[in-house]
């Protein structure tokens, strides 16, 4: 089977992730749970993945980064702990349902209003996402990369037209560990980053970074192993946030999976660019093949094929030994903008532990779907 699914999980992980999850299931307790040895020093690991996060990511002090299980829950947090009732959101067409849906949840309800920004020629502009903020608006959510597209909008730009009230909130599923995404530097008030793609970590690894411009309610209750005579969560972050026991493995893959990409974040972002900038020439040969994606840093690369189904394909190409994505990507809004709904498109997303090796066995798999079908 070659693997090309990885923007929705990471298929290669290094030695050292592996390495570091083995570990972990070997001699494992619950860090900051308990006084003994054993806890204390594992305690003591999740203190420095913390750390390391908000160096990696030029954050606010590894306090204020939290862990969850997946970029959605730390996504949830961001909404449903950051906006109040009367607020005002404004998101863009290239949000994930993660964003999408606990936004319009609070809108159901009548909490929140929110406004979607659209793409200009196929682009998010900054003015577009400037353009819809209110006097009452809280918080703008913009996604570090398209997970359809790859595109990567200019997030720095956009913080600089947002009033300096207005909290700007980034889904980093895509970006994170592709991308340079410095919260100081870009003005980014909150980060989720997701551990399973670009970050080499195993699922169940993610994490919620935030300034101190925003104070996140908890929207999960329970033990912290701190303030246990309180009946109410801790006041204070990280633990306020983190009800029940931490997943310590998912953690040390994290760890290490955040020094792997400090050391080869720039050379595997080149690979990737290279990969999908080879696919969309190889993809010229096809007439019937239309492309929805540019070389990118994130390895994304989506296309329609004429008279098929996106699922058609990627069950085609399955057969075939390939495994893609096809469908709307919990991301119908960009479908919409894009013209593919309902039917979607087909997603490759690569490794950079690939090369041209799988790029030709894609376009190989790919005439052979044009030869078995009448054009």
């Amino acid at each position: 089977m070659i693997y090309l699914d990885n923007a929705a999980t990471g298929g290669f992980k290094p030695a050292s992730v592996q390495n570091a999850v083995s570990a972990a299931l070997k001699l494992c307790a619950n860090p900051g749970r308990s006084g003994h040895t054993l806890s204390l020093a594992l305690a003591e690991r999740v203190l420095s993945c913390r750390a390391l996060l908000s160096d990696l990511f030029e954050g606010y002090g590894y306090e204020r980064v939290v862990f969850t299980k997946n970029c959605t829950e730390a996504l949830n947090i961001a909404v449903l702990g950051v906006l109040c009732e009367g607020d005002h959101a404004v998101c863009t067409c290239l949000e994930h349902n993660s964003v999408l849906r606990p936004l319009e949840h609070l809108k159901e309800k009548g909490v929140i209003t929110y406004d979607v920004a659209p793409l200009t020629e196929g682009k998010l502009l900054p003015e577009t996402v400037a353009a819809l903020v209110k006097p009452n608006t809280r918080a703008v959510y913009v996604t570090s990369a398209s997970n359809v597209t790859g595109e990567t909008p200019p997030l720095a730009a956009i913080r600089a037209l947002l009033p300096e009230h207005v909290l700007l909130i980034v889904d980093g599923a895509q970006g994170a560990g592709h991308i340079p995404l410095s919260m100081k530097g870009m003005g980014i008030d909150a980060l989720a980053v997701a551990g399973h793609k670009g970050m080499y970590a195993m699922q169940g690894a993610a994490a919620l970074l935030f300034s101190e411009r925003l104070s996140p309610a908890p929207v999960l209750f329970g033990g912290t192993g701190s303030e246990s005579f309180d009946l109410g969560m801790p006041k204070f972050y990280p633990d306020r946030l983190e009800s029940g026991t931490l997943s310590y493995p998912a953690i040390a893959s994290l760890f290490e999976g955040a020094l792997f990409v400090r050391a080869h974040r720039e050379a595997h972002a080149a690979q990737l660019t290279r990969l999908t900038a080879a696919l969309s020439e190889k993809l010229k040969e096809f007439p019937e093949i239309r492309p929805y994606f540019a070389p990118n840093p994130c390895g994304i690369a989506s296309f329609a094929f004429e008279r098929l189904q996106s699922e058609e394909v990627a069950q085609a190409l399955d057969r075939l030994g390939i495994a893609v994505r096809g469908g709307l990507h919990c991301a119908p809004l960009v479908h919409k903008a894009l013209g593919t709904f309902p039917d979607g498109l087909v997603r490759v997303s690569f490794s950079p532990f690939q090369g041209m090796r799988e790029v030709n066995a894609l376009v190989a798999a790919l005439r052979r779907i044009r030869l078995s079908t009448s054009f």
